[in-house]
């Protein structure tokens, strides 16, 4: 009978927390579809305001600028986290424990103390612009890839590498075929978690970027000023859908994987 109590109160409370979270996405998305611009009253179904974000080039221009910011940010950010990664590995545990503390400072650090920082930097030597925002975005990544890729580079195992060293092959091939494959999951982990946080991003995008430069998250910002469209709700519903739709494939491409070598995560 008490299992059974704790077992009700359990899921009770996991039942609160997520209405609490998943609550207002509902309305957002129920809104997207009222015909009236009003958030009390139901005027109906329609689907205008997901025609009126697609023929918006203000929407459609700063969504752009934000996917391809956040991709390239990330692709910047794998590409230089990678080799950091097995660089701290190296190290010894005194060096090793003073680059962790470098690499958790951004991330404990409040967005604006960066923002501000980063723009007083780019203002001193260059203009402030696309490349600002992007090379303020891929610093700012940076330590997810290396978090997310640190537990698996410590466990690598290196035998195949060595025995394939043996056989005879290079070492940029032994490395592609026996190192990379352990790695993939800690890659791909860092890359989407860049690619959200560079999304999701607002102080450093707002301090850094430069005239005509508009993410969403600064597009939204202004746009609140003059009162929020319902395009806004439907541009919301589809980023959502969309990052539900990529974290499900990868969660079944994950356990596919897992499937066939025995081991089943998933992100």
């Amino acid at each position: 009978m008490r299992d059974r109590a704790v077992n009700f109160i359990t899921r009770f409370y996991l039942l609160l927390i997520f209405l609490f979270l998943y609550s207002p996405i509902a309305v957002l998305m129920v809104l997207s579809f009222n015909d009236s611009r009003s958030r009390v009253v139901w005027g109906g179904f329609t689907l205008k305001w997901y025609e009126r974000m697609f023929t918006s080039p203000h929407i459609t221009d700063a969504l752009v600028t934000t996917l391809a910011l956040a991709f390239f940010a990330s692709l910047l950010a794998v590409l230089i986290g990678f080799p950091a990664s097995f660089g701290i590995c190296m190290l010894r545990r005194s060096g090793r424990s003073v680059m962790m503390t470098l690499v958790n400072i951004p991330l404990l650090d409040a967005d604006i103390v960066t923002g501000i920082s980063m723009m007083l930097f780019f203002m001193r030597f260059m203009e402030l612009s696309f490349s600002s925002v992007l090379i303020a975005h891929t610093v700012f990544c940076i330590p997810y890839v290396i978090l997310a890729l640190m537990p698996r580079v410590e466990a690598v195992d290196w035998t195949p590498y060595e025995s394939a060293l043996d056989l005879g092959a290079t070492q940029p091939y032994a490395f592609l075929r026996m190192v990379m494959p352990q790695l993939y999951s800690g890659i791909i982990s860092g890359f989407f978690m860049s690619l959200t946080m560079s999304m999701d991003d607002f102080a450093i995008t707002y301090f850094t970027k430069g005239a005509g430069v508009n993410t969403l998250s600064t597009m939204i910002y202004g746009e609140i000023r003059k009162g929020i469209k319902p395009e806004l709700y439907a541009l919301s519903t589809v980023i959502f859908m969309a990052v539900l739709i990529l974290l499900l494939a990868v969660n079944v491409a994950t356990r596919k994987k897992g499937g066939e070598t025995g081991e089943g995560r998933a992100y």
